[in-house]
């Protein structure tokens, strides 16, 4: 093997943790359970650029059932950045996506705002801002919060499908089940009107999702779930349109530390943004 020659194909599983740790060095927090979750639904997402057998660069590109795609943990090893070695591989990314779609199904992804003109030349439109919100948890629960499985997977899985652009059934229930998470919904007249998942991260925990039909059971699921991991330090991602999203964030003590545009290639979902609280990820969508 040419130890120069450079490559592009699917990342095996120690490259997957790799890319994890890069993550985690840029300061991005990953979730403890997150590529490894997403590495079991759908292993053919994670793409390696490699150098010979070096691996220097690598991205995921998840299929959620052929309907909806999402372009994520775009890294470049540090000591490599500057070149054109990142161009060749987002660009290869977006093509070997495009092909693991169904015709005309759109893609979203989470881009730091400094790169949006880059995406934009690559065939992608800016929709709108997702910010971040951090502090210390502190909440207090709410006696209607029940936790997962009270609140079956069917019904967390038909109201899900309200806030997100394609049925994600198979990733959403390892997403719920995952070691150290909490789960929580709300019912009013006997259906869910809300739910949100609070998961342990490299530092703390991060919410997301929290979709919910209005800001009050927005307000009494976020506080539930801070409840459960009171004292931690929490994140919590929240596209910008939702005013009422970010008033809560103010009114639990969270100050915005980062943020990211979401931009979409081919047809923008119509979404209710003002029913997301918390943005599941922005990795994976």
């Amino acid at each position: 093997m040419d130890p120069t020659a450079l490559s592009i194909a699917t990342m095996r599983a120690d490259e997957v943790q790799t890319l994890e740790d890069w993550a985690a060095a840029e300061g991005w927090n990953p979730g403890l359970a997150d590529l490894a979750i997403a590495y079991a639904v759908d292993p053919d997402a994670f793409i390696a650029l490699r150098r010979g057998d070096e691996l220097v660069g690598g991205g995921s590109i998840f299929s959620h059932g052929g309907a909806f795609g999402f372009m994520g943990l775009f890294i470049i090893r540090a000591d490599l950045r500057g070149g054109k070695l990142g161009t060749t591989l987002w660009h290869q990314r977006l093509d070997m996506l495009r092909k693991r779609l169904a015709p005309g199904a759109g893609i979203g992804m989470d881009g730091v705002f400094a790169m949006v003109p880059f995406y934009e030349k690559g065939g992608f439109k800016f929709a709108h801002r997702d910010l971040r919100f951090e502090g210390i948890a502190h909440g207090q629960m709410d006696p209607d919060a029940h936790a997962y499985p009270d609140i079956s997977f069917a019904e967390i899985d038909s109201f899900d499908r309200c806030f997100f652009p394609a049925p994600r059934s198979t990733f959403l229930v390892r997403w719920l089940e995952q070691p150290g998470a909490h789960v929580l919904g709300i019912r009013q007249d006997d259906m869910l009107a809300g739910y949100g998942v609070a998961r342990p991260c490299r530092k703390g925990f991060k919410l997301g999702p929290v979709f919910a039909d209005t800001p009050d059971i927005a307000e009494r699921l976020i506080g539930s779930l801070m409840a459960k991991i009171e004292g931690e330090p929490v994140a919590l991602d929240i596209p910008e349109p939702n005013e009422a999203g970010l008033k809560l964030a103010a009114k639990f003590g969270l100050s915005e530390s980062f943020g990211c545009a979401r931009l979409y290639y081919g047809p923008a979902p119509d979404l209710p943004l003002n029913g997301i609280f918390g943005v599941t990820s922005f990795e994976f969508g």
